[in-house]
């Protein structure tokens, strides 16, 4: 409704509403002064200047709803009158005996007409749906009535979800761009549903790996009929039979007075009680009697009522292009065939793209090159998708920061150009067109602490423009079975939106030799190791092992890991390389002599550790970075080693 029409039928709902409540008023006063010839069974048919409603007022759409009783209805109306009108209150009050603001079923029975006994049974729609709630009292006739705040709120014709439903529920917005895919299978959704004649709608299943195409897909369907979508993750569905009981009759009387439908997420990503809650979600879909979809990974366990699956994929590459074009328009002219990297690079959906060429057009507006800035625009979608997994590491290392032999180098920097060229020779030269076993890019980064193998990560991530993610193992490694390879799973699919660089820190408490299967916990945990290889062969981006014990790695990763560079304590002539370039350009030094720091027996983490320590030291006495700062910090760093410094690495520093 435009908002004149929805302003102008609130009005008439509201003088529908008030002269239904009258007449309920007034069959009090009748009953009260023992006028008349009994109750009343008046009701209101048509607003107070006699033109149709459309759509009809919110009283009699909620009794054809919930199929009311004209008894039940003027029960409803004489619950809502005392909160919406102070004389009824006065009345009910006055018509009483002991005198009370509340109206009691008592009083309903004597005054309205039509009554009937089993408007107050629990089955009945008034109770059953929580249209009103009853009150204690010794007997259950001279129990108080009160409306409902949220169908109070629907009489009065003010949208407002019901409270007890805001914190599980959110709303899931229309998607204005949509694959082709996806518009086709949301119109063949939308025909089923509309051919469907029973007497509740098929639950709908989308399957697949991308929750964003479920929700645009599941809304478009909504949009199509007039209906809002709401989401709820399978976390918050209750496993209490009681609780569900509650939710359930809740969410069906909110779908018949907001007009919504439901859609339950994260179905495969509920930690250690998954199979409880699992039962639970599938007792709420057999039991509830609107529209609902679940989003899984596959096709979950048969219900008792019809199911509707649909397999919901991330738009091709093809789609993508389009999308680009679209959401660019003329402006994809100016990227000059820059734009097919970046769609090669990252893999979005609509509404994604959307979003990150809106941004870098509001840069290229303010004088940003329009491909560098589409480019980070991408990298800020992709990476909210993983940011809740694992730890982002900003990197603005370059090659000159890290030391290393040359054929450690040349390593790297190949790794680079597999990253770097791995669209053209995937999909334009056909080495990508038999399958995707064997195209992910992984490499082992072996060698004692401190020798630079985040560092080298960190490097080869700002060269190729790429996010990094340190995986904690403490958030992946769970101890319930089967939970860790799904939490791993959560990660490599969120990173590949972007084909990002995720870096497995201290690899062999994670990637460790699958071990001799003596009981059920050995069994899974070389399914964890087996599933890790199949997703490192398949991931999109580069995946980084480091380690400091090379032996305790299974002998499989070593065989599928496509690069192994080895990182070498290093020796006296890189040690004073690294001391050369340590310290920041600003950083005020004064007579080092690297020669002399080279003697220091430690690794490239440890100098830089003493360097800033150092810093620390020559900022508080007011002095430049002297050898006698590095002095103090080099004893520090020893001691914290349990180490001593020797003549052959101090001598003549003093």
């Amino acid at each position: 409704m435009t908002r004149t029409v929805a302003s102008s039928w609130y009005e008439r709902n509201q003088q529908y509403l008030m002269r239904a409540v009258h007449a309920v008023s007034d069959a009090l006063r009748r009953h009260g002064s023992q006028e008349g010839d009994g109750p009343t069974s008046e009701r209101v048919e048509e607003s107070p200047d006699g033109l149709d409603f459309d759509p009809p007022p919110a009283i009699e759409q909620l009794c054809t709803a919930f199929g009311l009783s004209s008894f039940e209805r003027n029960v409803l109306l004489l619950c809502a009158g005392t909160e919406l009108d102070t004389k009824l209150a006065a009345t009910v009050a006055s018509a009483q005996k002991p005198s009370r603001g509340a109206p009691t079923f008592g009083l309903a029975l004597a005054a309205l007409g039509n009554a009937h006994w089993s408007a107050l049974a629990p089955s009945g729609p008034l109770r059953k749906w929580r249209l009103i709630e009853v009150g204690t009292a010794e007997t259950l006739t001279g129990s108080p009535l009160r409306i409902d705040e949220r169908v109070l709120h629907f009489l009065a014709g003010v949208p407002h979800m019901d409270e007890r439903l805001r914190g599980l529920v959110e709303h899931v917005p229309v998607t204005a761009v949509l694959s082709q895919s996806l518009r086709s299978q949301a119109d063949s959704m939308v025909r089923a549903l509309t051919e469907h004649h029973d007497a509740s709608p098929p639950v709908i299943q989308l399957c697949g790996e991308e929750m964003d195409s479920k929700r645009a897909l599941a809304a478009s369907a909504c949009a199509h009929l007039n209906i809002a979508l709401y989401s709820m993750s399978a976390i918050h569905v209750p496993n209490h039979a009681a609780e569900l009981d509650a939710f359930i009759r809740l969410w069906q009387r909110e779908a018949v007075l907001g007009g919504c439908a439901l859609l339950i997420e994260d179905l495969d990503g509920t930690p250690g009680d998954s199979a409880a809650r699992e039962m639970a979600v599938k007792s709420l879909l057999d039991r509830i009697q609107t529209l609902v979809f679940v989003g899984t990974r596959s096709v979950g366990r048969a219900l008792q009522r019809s199911t509707l699956v649909f397999d919901v994929r991330q738009p091709t590459k093809i789609e993508q292009k389009s999308l680009w074009l679209d959401s660019l328009g003329n402006r994809a002219a100016k990227l000059n065939g820059k734009l097919d990297a970046i769609g090669a690079q990252f893999d979005l959906d609509a509404n994604s793209i959307q979003t990150a060429c809106a941004v870098a057009l509001r840069e290229e507006a303010e004088h940003c090159e329009l491909d560098v800035a589409l480019w980070d625009a991408c990298r800020a979608q992709a990476r909210s998708k993983v940011d809740d997994l694992a730890q982002h590491i900003a990197s603005s290392a370059a090659w000159d920061d890290i030391v290393l032999p040359q054929p450690q180098l040349r390593v790297l920097q190949e790794i680079a150009v597999h990253v770097r060229q791995r669209h053209k020779v995937y999909e334009q030269w056909g080495f990508g067109q038999k399958g995707s076993r064997g195209l992910g890019i992984s490499a082992l980064f072996a060698g004692p602490s401190g020798t630079g193998k985040t560092l080298a990560a960190e490097v080869l991530a700002n060269e190729l423009r790429l996010d990094l993610y340190r995986i904690d193992l403490s958030q992946v490694v769970s101890k319930y079975i089967g939970e860790t390879e799904k939490n791993l799973r959560r990660v490599f699919d969120a990173a590949e939106r972007g084909s990002g660089i995720l870096l497995f820190d201290e690899a062999d408490a994670l990637f460790g030799k699958r071990s001799e299967v003596k009981d059920s916990h050995d069994r899974y945990a070389n399914v964890e190791v087996s599933y890790l290889l199949q997703r490192m062969e398949s991931y999109g981006g580069l995946a980084i092992l480091t380690t400091n014990m090379q032996s305790a790695l299974d002998q499989a990763f070593l065989r599928r890991l496509r690069f192994v560079v080895q990182f070498p304590f290093p020796d006296a002539a890189q040690r004073a390389e690294i001391w050369r370039r340590v310290f920041p350009k600003k950083t005020p030094t004064e007579s080092l002599d690297y020669s002399r720091l080279s003697r220091l027996q430690v690794s490239g983490g440890n100098i830089q550790t003493m360097a800033m320590n150092a810093a620390f030291l020559a900022a508080e006495a007011q002095h430049p970075v002297r050898m006698e700062h590095l002095l103090q910090a080099a004893r520090g760093e020893y001691a914290k080693a349990e180490r001593s410094l020797n003549e052959a690495e101090i001598g003549g520093w003093q």
